[in-house]
């Protein structure tokens, strides 16, 4: 940690604006009140802490190292509120099937992969990331018998909901046989690990260089809801020496015991970490997925019957509402999975049953009568708006009618919740200029924003990234800190959507603005005073 430092002439987010003098205990400096100071400000970074702001030139850094930003913009670190970071790490370096758009095209992909060289022994060749529910044909384990043999392949879905294996996949799982090769849900789930079979010391050092990867795009912190024993995992790569960013470890019910036993609450700070490690939420899964047709809704499917149409609830009410009370009392926070209307009514339904504090994880498609229940309940809709641009098109098959409600951004806004914007990586890359972008324009790669009505103002999204400390590094605040070499909320930068301070919705959506914030070039991360990433 660097004990002392100041970044010099540094603009802060807006680029102008009136300045509010506030007295910093002894340190000469600054603290503003107001979204920005006018002109360029000094910050006085010490011991992992900001001691000031403050006009450029007025703040008393005796000691201090002098690092000078010359008018790059600088603001609190970004956060991915929804991250599975060890599976982000996997899928870096899987088989990426995104851009297939038939099964066909993913058996060409994989024979391609194959004819490179074959996996290592005793592993398969894993893919990821295959979107099925809109493919003209059908996925078959013989379609990939017929390309990879005696290989074992594991497809992996991009919403990690199902997976698709030829013959020797299967074997290599432990599935005897299957009449079609693609597990969903409750068949594929318990076997998601079969895929990450790889030494902790191997894991690790690829958890570490996907850390370094999102520092890189100015993220200083992490909610990892990893499926998995977390703590332990993480507990064993602060003791190596991790230290890239801060994580919030969640917990899942075969945990939930170990975690309660040892009086682990929420935001409680793991020893021997630098306080960088903390306890995190409680996460449930309640429902399935869009893409896979098990999102519990209301309404059925189109083209679906029977006991499943309206798609599955995993963990209903007589289940997630104990689980949920014990938690709270316990002293955790609850992330509950809803992605269907009638999971989130039932989600916000248990909150209000418990008294439980924490969030719905991805809130996709809502029921009207529910947006203002987050706020009144005060539950964070944590959400993922780059899955609106994957699935916008499934959305309009599988939903149709009632796009109007889905991905309602700008609607949970207006009723007064919090929003947190995360990945959900490795389902959406861990990128949150991607959550950004998405969040302000509804729109990608050129194509028309989809529900632009839905889409919120640039600063909210920005707001929504930063784990509650605004825009502007106040005194007192852990010096997290990215610097940018361009103003986000300057119009060049990426102006679309964006109509000032609050929940005022933008009109414009421009896609090339939607493209600079994806590209928003990222000059240097501080996590705790300490650079984790640094081009100039």
């Amino acid at each position: 940690m660097t004990a002392a430092l100041l970044l010099a002439n540094a603009r802060l987010v807006g680029g102008g604006g009136p300045a509010s003098v506030g007295s910093v205990g002894g340190s000469g400096g600054v603290a503003p009140t107001e979204p920005t100071f006018a002109g360029l400000v000094d910050v006085l970074v010490r011991d992992g802490v900001v001691a000031a702001v403050g006009a450029a030139g007025r703040v008393g850094a005796d000691g201090a190292e002098r690092v000078d930003l010359d008018g790059r913009t600088l603001m609190p670190g970004l956060w991915d509120a929804h991250v599975h970071l060890t599976q982000w790490a996997l899928v870096r370096r899987r088989l990426d099937l995104s851009g297939a758009r038939s099964a066909a095209e993913a058996v060409a992909l994989v024979r391609d992969r194959l004819a490179a060289g074959p996996p290592e022994p005793g592993t398969a060749l894993v893919g990821y990331g295959f979107r099925d529910a809109l493919w003209p044909d059908v996925p078959t384990a013989d379609l990939l018998d017929a390309a990879a043999g005696e290989v074992p392949v594991v497809l992996v879905s991009g919403d990690l909901h199902c997976a698709w294996l030829n013959t020797a996949g299967l074997r290599f799982a432990g599935v005897a046989a299957h009449p079609t090769g693609v597990l969903r849900e409750a068949e594929w789930l318990p076997l998601a690990a079969v895929v990450d079979r790889a030494p902790d010391r191997l894991a690790d050092a690829w958890v570490a260089d996907a850390a370094a990867a999102a520092a890189a795009r100015g993220v200083v912190g992490v909610v990892d809801l990893e499926i998995t024993d977390n703590l332990t995992a993480w507990r064993r790569r602060f003791a190596a020496g991790f230290a890239a960013l801060r994580v919030r470890a969640g917990v899942w019910t075969p945990w939930l015991d170990d975690v309660l036993a040892e009086g682990l609450s929420s935001g409680v700070v793991l020893p021997d970490t630098d306080g960088l490690l903390e306890q995190g939420p409680f996460k449930v899964v309640t429902d399935g997925s869009l893409n896979t047709r098990t999102a519990y809704c209301h309404d059925p499917y189109p083209g679906l019957t029977g006991p499943e149409a309206h798609g599955i609830l995993s963990v209903p009410p007589a289940e997630l509402v104990p689980l949920m009370a014990r938690a709270h009392t316990g002293g955790l926070r609850c992330a509950i999975h809803a992605i269907g209307d009638h999971a989130n009514t039932l989600a916000l339904d248990a909150f209000a049953a418990t008294g439980a504090r924490g969030s719905v994880e991805h809130a996709q498609l809502l029921d009207p009568a529910d947006l203002a229940r987050f706020a009144q309940l005060g539950v964070v809709a944590s959400v993922q708006p780059e899955h609106a641009m994957d699935d916008r098109d499934v959305a309009d098959r599988h939903w149709a009618g009632r796009t109007e409600h889905a991905f309602a951004f700008g609607a949970l806004d207006d009723a007064g919740a919090v929003l947190a914007l995360g990945s959900d990586a490795p389902v959406a890359p861990l990128d949150p200029w991607f959550a950004i972008a998405a969040a302000v324009s509804r729109s990608r790669d050129g194509r028309a924003p989809w529900h632009p009505e839905q889409r919120i103002g640039l600063r909210t999204a920005l707001e929504a990234s930063t784990d509650g400390r605004g825009l502007v590094p106040t005194a007192g605040a852990p010096a997290d800190l990215v610097v940018l070499d361009a103003d986000p909320l300057a119009s060049g930068a990426g102006a679309a959507g964006d109509a000032g301070a609050g929940g005022a919705h933008g009109t414009a959506g421009a896609d090339g603005s939607a493209d600079a914030l994806r590209a928003m070039p990222v000059a240097g991360t501080l996590l705790s005073g300490r650079w984790t990433h640094r081009t100039f």
